[in-house]
């Protein structure tokens, strides 16, 4: 290898993204390379945490980081009534807000990215965000683009727009979301052009606020449900990861008070999923009349949690890529980390999305044979009992899970990374 490089990654303000960017940062710095990562203020410390060297990027108004985590959490909390809507249903209201407060987070980056890039010298700059960042576009360095969530961040006329949830036959479903999106959104789009404009970058078409790196892309997204595009992608700049499954402690699974004999589920919305505590609440409540186990993971809303039953235990925090091995059915929200880490390790899933890239992985599940889609409100005991119970003794579903396991565990996604992000470097050395 050559000398040590400097490889920053510059993932979004999600653990989604940012535990990926560290599974990919581990794998780099095994190559002999020096990681480091580039974080807004409300996610400093995670990435310490795991042994990398942390430099802030503000990515809104000056505050403390825990009155901008609190500023999320108040805003994710404020849409859980928007929850239960369809993708189409969110453009007006979740999907609007988010993409209002993305183009802001690129507007108040760019006021300091590139004093921090002046400051690093980093030899290369992986980003994982779906906005671009002007500053790492003109910085004079490969940049390489990471794309954790669906793969159809990266259009195509012949599959799902992204975040629209739409099946892969369901052309009207494209048409009319893709329609509606650009009105509602249309106007932040505007802006987020004149930003482009007044930082010396070309406008992008409307719906779109990001491109894909003339260097290096890497999906997240598994080969084994990966659409059928018209323009396949060229793998000369596209690369399909399988994931980017981290290491974690290891987990032992803890003594139930009942059903300790009985199939083990795990159920996760996510770290801001976990603010639905109604439906966690119900969830809660229904797996305790079932024959099963289920381990809990409700955040930092632990102690809302006070009749637990027997054959439950909720606790804020869990090792998901060392729990998942150990189950036998998962039950998420459809992010890309628990979507990848059940195909990755063979678990069926049931996926009950609320936002974002959930409805797209939910129904890719779905129509590829590795899980069941439902809504996260609109359900019965008896309905997520059959549910449940088809996870646990389906062979199609089994077998497919196997088949997509082994293909997945024979390409280690954070390896394969870390190799094209080691020839990029030496490429243009």
């Amino acid at each position: 290898m050559a000398e040590k490089k400097v490889v920053a990654f510059f993932p979004e303000a999600a653990f989604g993204p940012a535990l990926n960017s560290v599974g990919i940062a581990q794998a780099t710095e095994a190559l002999g390379h020096r990681a480091v990562f580039f974080t807004a203020p409300d996610m400093a410390g995670v990435y310490a945490g795991y042994g990398f060297e942390e430099h802030i990027v503000p990515m809104s108004a000056p505050m403390p980081a825990e009155e901008v985590a609190a500023y999320w959490q108040t805003f994710i909390d404020g849409h859980i009534p928007n929850f239960n809507k369809t993708p189409y249903e969110q453009i007006d209201t979740y999907v609007k807000d988010c993409w209002d407060a993305i183009v802001e987070t690129a507007v108040w980056a760019q006021k300091s990215l590139p004093e921090v890039l002046a400051k690093v010298k980093p030899d290369i700059v992986c980003v994982d965000n779906v906005i671009l960042f002007p500053a790492i576009k003109q910085y004079g360095k490969p940049w390489v683009r990471i794309i954790s969530c669906s793969e159809n961040e990266i259009p195509d006329a012949d599959i799902p727009p992204h975040l629209s949830g739409c099946s892969e036959t369901d052309k009207a479903g494209f048409k009319a979301f893709e329609e509606r999106f650009n009105a509602v959104v249309g106007p932040i789009h505007a802006r987020f052009n004149d930003f482009l404009a007044e930082n010396g970058e070309k406008p992008y078409p409307l719906g779109e606020f990001f491109e894909a790196s003339p260097y290096l892309n890497l999906l997240l997204y598994p080969e084994p449900v990966k659409f059928k595009r018209r323009h396949p992608l060229d793998p000369q700049r596209f690369q399909y990861l399988e994931g980017c499954v981290r290491k974690e402690a290891a987990y032992t699974v803890p003594t139930f008070a009942e059903n300790d004999d009985k199939p083990l589920v795990y159920v996760s919305f996510g770290s801001l999923g976990c603010g639905d505590t109604a439906t966690l609440k119900r969830l809660v409540a229904a797996l305790g009349t079932l024959p099963v186990k289920a381990l809990v993971n409700v955040g930092g809303y632990v102690d809302d949690y006070t009749d637990v039953p027997g054959n439950v235990i909720v606790d804020k925090w869990f090792p998901q890529p060392s729990v998942i091995p150990l189950t036998d059915a998962v039950i998420h929200h459809g992010g890309n980390n628990t979507f990848t880490e059940c195909l990755y390790f063979g678990k069926p899933a049931i996926v009950m999305p609320y936002v974002w890239d959930g409805h797209d992985n939910a129904t890719r599940v779905e129509e590829t044979g590795h899980g069941l889609k439902m809504h996260r409100g609109d359900w019965t005991e008896e309905q997520l009992g059959a549910a449940l119970d088809r996870l646990l003794t389906d062979p199609a579903m089994a077998a497919k899970l196997k088949a997509t396991a082994a293909h997945m565990q024979g390409r280690h996604g954070p390896t394969k990374a870390a190799q094209l992000i080691d020839q990029l470097v030496k490429e243009h050395a």
